[in-house]
């Protein structure tokens, strides 16, 4: 009968399934993800939300202005009196009076008309409007802002792929010269060359793997949870277009929507109302007055010993207009109106910078989608370069550096092509950015590019690796060196040299004698 199987102890499982589950590759985030997190973590929108929140209470505090205003008071008085008689009967005589003074009342008043209150009222409509774009435009920077860090650290991590997909190149390139010097085929000026250029590729692992660092550090620390890990593209990389295609339809669409010309229109707006303010200083207030008061006086008063109570309900208008006032008004009223051509001149300004930045931002994008054609055709270029170049050094014809040099441009060429698309995806973003319309459903068509789970990212991921030995690694498989057959050559016998007979001399006629 066989042995039984021992059981692991409950300790000795957990630690098993606990190995298992740290062996598993870990979750990448998509762009979305990470972009709700940093609204919760990010100190710059956070306190852009607060601004926000105290803001539209300020602009709240306006309505005051308009709405009646109650008030409660009550209070106790005691009073203590010497009356002194100068006259009559009992002059010269003293009589000290005590008597407490009790009183209660509610008091309303409500504005009727106060040109300058209803003006005050109007700007906190207009600034809480005001906080509103501003937030939005915080909103937008805050999207750009991850997906800038979200995308570098993807550049980076490719860059470092490709760099050590350069370094293993290399090293079969630098392996096959050392076996080509050792058979004498070569020259020990490729094995030189190939040792250099490997040496020159560990430096520059060495910087990619520093620039990872420092670029998933600036993402953890804009979104708040370390460790983050970006999902990379997907094969085929599709690249989502921007539409309209016309230049000039985002920059009217800009003028009409984006926040930070609503800003400014709103802020001219409130300066005109402040101008209507200033001018209310030559118009009369007219103000209701309701009020209930009673007054107790349960000892009597100053000239009666007997105890009273006084019920009073009071009804009323005040009516207010200021004559002179020293010509502040008149000056206020001219500080306002400059003030108002200052806020025309600021939105102005603000509406052509934001026409010439979505401007550039559409022509990036256009040139960037350009490059990426380009460059896409330049990798194949590139890759059948590299080939032709490897046959050729196979068959004597190329040199050691050439498929070195190839090597080097089909590599930064897929660098540049990684760092082109990646520019492409936050250009529509940032041409959204400066045409004001950008939000959260603008990252859908980004995560539309992601690689999901099972497919294959555009650019294989960077992995750690140990440099602690740099020697190159021999290729388990050499690559076989083809046996050309010898060239024929035919004898060298030249013909004797013919000496050249010397030419006969000219005759030489005597001149006519004159």
């Amino acid at each position: 009968m066989p042995p039984r199987p021992r059981l692991l102890p409950l300790s000795a499982a957990l630690a098993s399934v606990i190995a298992t589950l740290l062996a598993l590759p870990a979750q990448g985030q998509t762009l979305n993800e990470l972009y709700d997190s940093a609204r919760n973590y990010d100190a710059t929108y956070q306190g852009a939300r607060a601004q926000y929140e105290a803001n539209v209470a300020r602009a709240a505090q306006a309505k005051a202005g308009i709405l009646p205003a109650v008030g409660l008071t009550a209070g106790v008085t005691r009073s203590n009196l010497d009356i002194d008689t100068l006259t009559g009967s009992g002059r010269g005589t003293s009589t000290p009076r005590d008597y407490n003074t009790q009183n209660v009342g509610i008091n309303a008043t409500q504005p009727l008309y106060r040109p300058a209150n209803w003006a005050t009222y109007e700007q906190g409509k207009r600034q809480a409007d005001i906080a509103q774009a501003v937030l939005t435009i915080a909103e937008q920077d805050l999207i750009v802002r991850v997906s800038q860090a979200y995308f570098d650290v993807l550049a980076s991590s490719d860059s470092l792929a490709l760099v050590r997909a350069q370094k293993v190149a290399v090293a079969e390139q630098l392996a096959s010269a050392k076996r080509n010097f050792e058979v004498g085929t070569s020259t020990i000026t490729d094995s030189r060359e190939a040792q250099a250029r490997y040496d020159l590729v560990i430096a520059q692992e060495i910087a990619a793997e520093n620039d990872l660092q420092v670029k998933k550090i600036v993402l953890d620390q804009l979104v708040g949870r370390p460790g983050s890990a970006p999902v990379p593209l997907a094969v085929p990389v599709v690249l989502p277009t921007a539409m309209p295609a016309d230049i000039n339809a985002w920059v009217a669409q800009a003028n009409e929507v984006h926040p930070a010309i609503r800003q400014a229109r709103l802020g001219l707006d409130v300066a005109g109302l402040e101008v209507q303010k200033a001018q209310a200083g030559h118009k009369p207030t007219l103000d209701a007055n309701l009020g209930y008061n009673v007054t107790r006086n349960p000892t009597g008063t100053s000239t009666s010993a007997v105890g009273t109570r006084v019920n009073a309900a009071t009804v009323g208008v005040t009516f207010n207009l200021p004559l002179f006032a020293g010509f502040a008004t008149e000056n206020r009223i001219k500080e306002t109106l400059a003030l108002e051509d200052q806020s025309r001149s600021v939105l102005d300004g603000t509406q052509r910078n934001v026409a010439q930045a979505t401007r550039a931002a559409y022509l990036g994008l256009v040139s960037g989608a350009g490059q990426v054609k380009a460059l896409e055709a330049a990798e194949a270029s590139s890759q059948s370069a590299l080939d032709a170049n490897k046959l050729g050094y196979q068959v004597g014809v190329r040199i050691n550096i050439d498929v070195l040099n190839s090597q080097s441009q089909l590599f930064q060429t897929k660098r540049d092509l990684a760092q082109a698309r990646y520019n492409v995806l936050l250009g529509n973003l940032k041409l959204r950015q400066a045409n004001g319309t950008l939000t959260t459903d603008d990252m859908n068509a980004i995560n539309a590019t992601l690689a999901s789970n099972g497919s294959t990212p555009a650019v294989p991921a960077a992995t750690p690796s140990d440099r602690s030995n740099q020697q190159p690694v021999v290729p388990v498989t050499p690559p076989s060196i083809p046996v050309i057959p010898p060239v024929p050559v035919q004898p060298f016998n030249p013909p004797a040299p013919t000496m050249p007979t010397a030419p006969v001399p000219p005759v030489i006629l005597n001149p006519p004698v004159r």
